[in-house]
């Protein structure tokens, strides 16, 4: 039974989030401020996180940050920050998904299942995906470059991993964002761009002139053919 840690200084939110994703058959663990989270985390080691970001003690971004300087535990952010920026921020910063309240609970449990998914190597058929030097092991969510390992994130891996199974194929924003939701929960592709910098920024010796991911401007990105493919993208 998969855990997950949710984490909001709000009880109504903390409880409502409970019932829905034990009633989906979760074990649920519960963190009222950052400190709490943050232990919570490193000693029961949860499967999962739902994250508030305004949270007392810790920032939530602060945790996000923490969490993702030791590990790669999906996180899906639930939060009253909407704008743009604060998406961005959070995506950037290694979240997975991204919630705003007022929320669905159904909603929540579909995307906590979607990035579980996706952190279980499931929706991906072959178990190894190899281009020139880098080196995707599925169902294991390894992937290294030139027998490097690079830490990704369950999205970071998925998308990376569904470019790759393809390389030189130029994938849109909404193709990218329907393969790591299963379905386009919403139309928000600048989550893509995020995700990509991430990926660039652990990936590419020079991430502002990427080999492995490149921009096809005005149409999306592609992993390229082979390791040898220097051009700029």
């Amino acid at each position: 039974m998969p855990t997950v840690l949710v984490v909001d200084d709000e009880p109504k939110i903390v409880q409502l989030a409970c019932d829905y994703l034990e009633h989906a058959g979760f074990a649920v663990l519960t963190a009222g401020d950052g400190p709490s989270a943050l232990h919570s985390a490193q000693v029961r080691r949860p499967d999962l996180i739902v994250l508030d970001l305004g949270l007392p003690g810790v920032d939530g971004l602060e945790v996000m940050r923490s969490i993702r300087a030791t590990g790669s535990t999906p996180i899906v952010v639930l939060t009253a920050r909407d704008t743009e920026l604060d998406k961005l921020l959070g995506l950037e910063l290694g979240a997975d998904d991204y919630v705003t309240k007022p929320f669905s609970p159904r909603e929540l449990v579909a995307r906590v299942r979607a990035v579980l998914r996706r952190s279980e190597g499931a929706a991906l058929p072959r178990e190894r995906v190899e281009v020139g030097e880098l080196v995707l092991d599925v169902p294991r969510l390894r992937a290294t470059l030139a027998g490097r390992p690079i830490d990704l994130t369950a999205t970071e891996f998925q998308l990376l991993a569904t470019m790759a199974r393809a390389p030189g194929r130029v994938f849109t924003r909404a193709q990218l964002l329907d393969a790591v939701h299963g379905e386009a929960f919403e139309a928000y592709e600048r989550a893509i761009d995020a995700h990509i910098k991430n990926i660039r920024r652990k990936l590419e010796p020079d991430p502002g002139r990427p080999r492995f991911v490149q921009t096809v401007y005005g149409v999306g990105y592609r992993v390229a053919e082979t390791a040898a493919d220097h051009r700029p993208g």
